[in-house]
């Protein structure tokens, strides 16, 4: 059975830093898409960062997050930095069994999901 846990959400201030862990196990996805996403409610779940043989980060996260792999540990990471009020949002990590050289942007591609961490930044 295929497990994806987060951790490391909480309640940091504007400027702060948080570090978010998603450990997988029941499987290896060395050569899959690991992702990271985001919803507000009432909105969409929103790709945040995913690597696979690329890396993508959404637009208003270039330069402040950073998503990275620890194979042998089966976990990624997201590091998130200059934290903004906008950034509040439960975060998902997500794996696409199909897909390493291509990254999909559409949450429904991907068919493992954590159960979420809440982030929250106060102003």
């Amino acid at each position: 059975q295929v497990q994806l846990v987060e951790s490391g959400g909480g309640l940091v201030q504007a400027g702060g830093s948080l570090r978010l862990s998603c450990e997988v196990s029941g499987r290896t996805f060395n050569r899959n898409v690991l992702g990271w996403f985001r919803q507000t409610p009432g909105k969409e779940r929103e790709l945040v960062a995913a690597n696979g043989a690329t890396t993508y980060y959404a637009e208003s996260v270039k330069g402040r997050f950073r998503i990275s792999r620890d194979n042998a540990k089966n976990t990624v990471y997201l590091q998130m930095n200059s934290l903004k009020p906008e950034d509040t949002a439960v975060y998902y990590c997500a794996a696409d069994r199909d897909s390493y050289y291509v990254i999909e942007r559409d949450w429904g591609k991907y068919g493992d999901w954590g159960q979420g961490t809440q982030v929250t930044v106060s102003s």
